[in-house]
């Protein structure tokens, strides 16, 4: 199978199940940045993280997969338009309990970084933030079709990365660094 099609050359991409969109539609773009967030997790992880959370890291991608797929598959009763579900939105809620309890309570603000693959979480923490706006927005529009707990994971994906780069720095021994105010 080549790479390369040539059916996207005159601006447009095909979905899931049948139809094609401009590649500037709020649908391209919230699957885009999904994947753009999976790519930058890859990253993290390349940058060296332990078992454990390499691990996560590698759930979350296949993950961000599922959510790419239900965004790509604009019918509500296609195959794959529903396939985030709570179960996702609750492993990560787990997740974050189980990290936590595992962190100093924060008292103050911190300032993303510390070792380079926290900072990578971090950034990949700002991105989620852009996926989740550009879902908002999507699923704002006409024939939208979002389903809740889509909107819900990556809500949730974002608190979960939070903790996920602060404890990576912990692990390491780098100590969270306090927002010195105005």
């Amino acid at each position: 199978m080549k790479i390369y099609t040539k059916t996207g050359d005159d601006g447009t991409t095909g979905l899931l199940g049948a139809g094609r969109l401009r590649k500037d539609d709020p649908r391209i773009e919230a699957y885009g940045t999904v994947d753009e967030l999976n790519a930058l997790l890859g990253t993290a992880r390349a940058h060296g993280v332990d078992p454990e959370t390499d691990a996560l890291l590698a759930r979350v991608q296949n993950e961000l997969f599922v959510v790419g797929s239900a965004l790509a598959d604009p019918n509500p009763a296609g195959p794959f338009h529903n396939a985030v579900t709570a179960e996702h939105v609750e492993r990560l809620e787990r997740t974050i309990d189980a990290l936590e309890s595992e962190l100093p309570a924060l008292t103050q603000f911190i300032l993303p970084g510390g070792s380079p693959a926290a900072a990578q979480v971090h950034l990949a923490r700002t991105v989620c933030r852009r996926a989740e706006r550009a879902v908002v927005r999507l699923a704002a529009t006409p024939d939208g079709h979002v389903a809740e707990p889509l909107l819900v994971y990556l809500n949730r994906l974002s608190d979960a990365l939070f903790v996920v780069a602060r404890s990576i720095n912990r692990r390491v021994g780098v100590a969270d660094v306090p927002w010195s105010g105005l």
